[in-house]
């Protein structure tokens, strides 16, 4: 089978609950369908699986005429996916037969990329009652009464998606079209306030975090806690939640950095930062995104440098951590960095993508945009095997999962 690049983008609701994923595929020959759904799904099911890749949500995926009329598509189990029928499949006797045979059995059916004009609804009204979804393009709808539009489409028990939603401009307008979910990474734009203050905690919150992954002293770090009695109080609390169990009484902070070590820790810290406006943690969006690169920062490192010391896989993670510090705070980025003592190597990195740091994080940034090229270019920049950033990808995405799973549970 051609080698096929695989991504996700998240789809969340009004609520900026994740909801779903769509499942965004390219073969690497040039020959092969964009949108060769057979081999993705194959991909998915076989060579991922579901559970690594989808965790607990179903997944939209692009079908063409070819497949939908394929009867191949009956052997796809429902549950993992819904359709997305393209919008240059033709709503003639045939398609209209099988997409009603599809809902007979239970699939979970949309229509993509569905484009608001004039005479729109006319091309789907003969199936519209069975479809569950439908993906709108909002940048090329022109129809004049585009509210209407959505609010009839609304009324035939549809969720209307706004695809390609990446900021917040964007997202304003699909909401207030009356969208349901939106597609895309608006979330993690910062919503910049002139003259914002950061809560004096959040930084220390970083500085504490920076200490932990630099290899600084435990006692300077101890010390550092101890100046800070809030973050120390929540630290205890976090002690006692019953993520661990010690044979001995904590007597100490210092006690509690030798036994818990400083990674859980610092994520722990972590967890904090991106946490404090959001009733569930694992769930949001941002901090999965985060999470997301972190894993790809640090695996992406040891797989470009085998040997790489626990200091500059510190300082991958770090940037990763610190990319979307901005989105929390609402403070330029710049001028939150010019509080923390970090590395010139960070700071580039993520100012100016520069050194291999920055190169990785570039990277990171066209994964979540699907640019596959990119992928490819910088394989043969760093010897990789073709398909080496394929496996990392896939192994952050199962991590990410895992770490989501207990807060779901």
């Amino acid at each position: 089978m051609k080698h096929i690049s695989i991504g996700r983008q998240p789809i969340l609701d009004s609520d900026s609950n994740l909801c779903s994923y769509e499942i965004l595929y390219q073969g690497s020959d040039a020959a092969m369908s964009r949108f060769s759904t057979a081999s993705v799904i194959n991909s998915v099911l076989n060579k991922f699986g579901t559970h690594a890749l989808l965790g607990d949500r179903r997944a939209f995926v692009k079908i063409d005429e070819k497949f939908l009329m394929h009867d191949i598509i009956f052997s796809i189990p429902g549950e993992f996916f819904v359709f997305s029928i393209l919008d240059s499949v033709d709503m003639n006797e045939r398609v209209v037969e099988r997409i009603e045979q599809l809902y007979e059995k239970g699939y979970i059916l949309s229509i993509d990329n569905f484009t608001l004009t004039d005479n729109a609804r006319e091309k789907y009204e003969c199936v519209m009652s069975k479809l569950s979804f439908v993906k709108l393009n909002i940048m090329n709808s022109t129809a004049s009464n585009i509210t209407e539009m959505v609010q009839g489409l609304k009324s035939c028990g549809v969720t209307i998606v706004a695809d390609n939603i990446d900021t917040l401009e964007l997202y304003d307008k699909a909401s207030e079209l009356g969208c349901d979910w939106f597609q895309g990474y608006f979330f993690a734009e910062p919503k910049i306030i002139e003259n914002a203050k950061y809560e004096p905690s959040q930084m220390a919150v970083l500085k504490l975090y920076n200490l932990l992954m630099q290899d600084t002293n435990i006692d300077e770090i101890t010390k550092e806690f101890e100046n800070n009695h809030e973050i120390t109080v929540q630290l205890l609390q976090f002690i006692n939640s019953g993520a661990f169990h010690f044979r001995h009484k904590i007597s100490s902070v210092h006690h509690i950095l030798t036994l818990v070590g400083r990674i859980p820790l610092a994520q722990w810290l972590m967890l904090m930062i991106y946490s404090k406006s959001v009733s569930n943690s694992g769930q949001s969006p941002i901090m999965l995104m985060v999470k997301n690169r972190t894993e790809l920062m640090q695996n992406i490192l040891k797989v470009v440098d085998p040997k790489a010391g626990s200091n500059l896989l510190g300082e991958a993670y770090f940037v990763g951590v610190i990319s979307l510090i901005d989105t929390v705070f609402s403070v330029k980025l710049e001028d939150i960095l010019e509080q923390l003592d970090i590395s010139d190597e960070v700071e580039d990195a993520v100012l100016n993508d520069a050194g291999i740091l920055g190169e990785i994080f570039a990277l990171v940034r066209d994964i979540e945009s699907f640019n596959v090229a990119s992928r490819s270019r910088f394989e043969k920049a760093h010897g990789l095997e073709m398909g080496t950033i394929e496996n990392v990808i896939f192994q952050s995405i199962e991590d990410v999962n895992k770490f989501e799973t207990p807060f779901v549970a």
